[in-house]
């Protein structure tokens, strides 16, 4: 029998402890619950900077949309162009609901209001989100509206019918305004789309009242720094937005993509909310070709949320290349 010298009997004791202090450790984890799963996503809001300015995205929610709402390709088609993108689920297309919040240095503005909760739980969460980015709502002075449907209004008003921006202009296409707040309009209108006129007439209500809101004419200028670019056909007096800022310019083009797996590579894809599906397919056209041909940055408000990136040419249609995220650059000091 070996007969262990004092070092080594040392080395094997510090072994089998340290041996005994992981499994203890080991133990002791173990018996430790894990914590609840979290759910919750980081506050829907991602900063731009164009030129020497900055973009607020901001996501108010989104909205299933059935693909048979898509007119103009075969229903095959739409799968198939919906499939590549992974995009196809039983309840319909994931269809985000984005606004923008743009701080010129002289003004504050938003383009759009989103839904509130004019469609349901899903969306709703403007406010919420400006809050998160920094804003607050009395900060606003301009509201730019594309169009008076319904999930780029109901975001104006609070549900006493009290105005969600007190402070603020809100703008709109005197088109638009024509034929939405229009009673006469809403009359001959399908039953089943009346209560978008409803919707309309009360989201601009307080602000008529408080003499706030305002209609403007092709040409017509509206706030330093921004320009009207026409694109009707989705509602009469549908409207896009270029910003322009010096070096780089962004175009905030409210619904002239709905489902960009498809429409960016067929623009002859209508959607069953258009009021002139030709009109709105010529517009669709024209838009991605200045928006390539001038690489400007765009804003769609149905675009994959940020819903901020660049129109491309391709051999074929385009492709929509959408921003990545990444730092600002800093604000010079004072």
């Amino acid at each position: 029998m070996s007969i262990q010298r004092p070092a080594q009997l040392r080395q094997r004791l510090a072994s089998v402890l340290l041996s005994l202090s992981f499994t203890c450790a080991w133990a002791e984890q173990a018996s430790t619950p894990l914590p609840a799963v979290q759910t919750s996503q980081a506050p829907g809001f991602f900063r731009l900077a164009v030129g020497p300015h900055t973009v607020t995205a901001l996501y108010d929610g989104h909205i299933q949309i059935a693909p048979a709402l898509l007119k103009g390709r075969s229903a095959k088609d739409i799968q198939s162009l919906l499939a590549r993108m992974f995009l196809q689920t039983e309840q319909g297309m994931q269809t985000a609901v984005n606004a923008f919040l743009v701080h010129t240095g002289k003004n504050l503005v938003l383009v759009d209001a989103g839904a509130a909760q004019c469609f349901g739980p899903t969306m709703g969460n403007i406010v919420a989100n400006i809050r998160a980015s920094g804003y607050q709502p009395e900060d606003v002075d301009t509201v730019l509206l594309t169009h008076l449907h319904a999930d780029h209004t109901c975001g104006l008003v609070l549900p006493d019918g009290q105005p969600v921006f007190p402070n603020a202009t809100v703008w709109a296409s005197q088109a638009d305004a024509d034929y939405w707040l229009s009673p006469k309009e809403a009359e001959a209108a399908p039953t089943g789309r009346q209560p978008l006129f409803k919707m309309a007439q009360n989201a601009v209500a307080p602000y008529q009242k408080a003499e706030r809101f305002k209609t403007y004419r092709t040409g017509d200028a509206i706030v330093d720094g921004f320009s009207v670019v026409p694109s009707p056909g989705h509602t009469p007096g549908h409207s896009s937005y270029l910003f322009d800022a010096g070096q780089d310019s962004l175009l905030i083009w409210g619904d002239i993509v709905h489902a960009h797996a498809v429409q960016m590579a067929h623009p002859e894809v209508s959607i069953e909310f258009d009021t002139n599906p030709r009109q709105a397919i010529e517009s669709r056209k024209d838009v991605f070709r200045q928006a390539a041909g001038k690489r400007w940055w765009v804003a769609g408000a149905h675009l994959p949320f940020p819903g901020i990136g660049h129109v491309r040419q391709d051999a074929k249609g385009h492709a929509w290349v959408p921003v990545e995220f990444g730092p600002l650059p800093s604000a010079p000091k004072k």
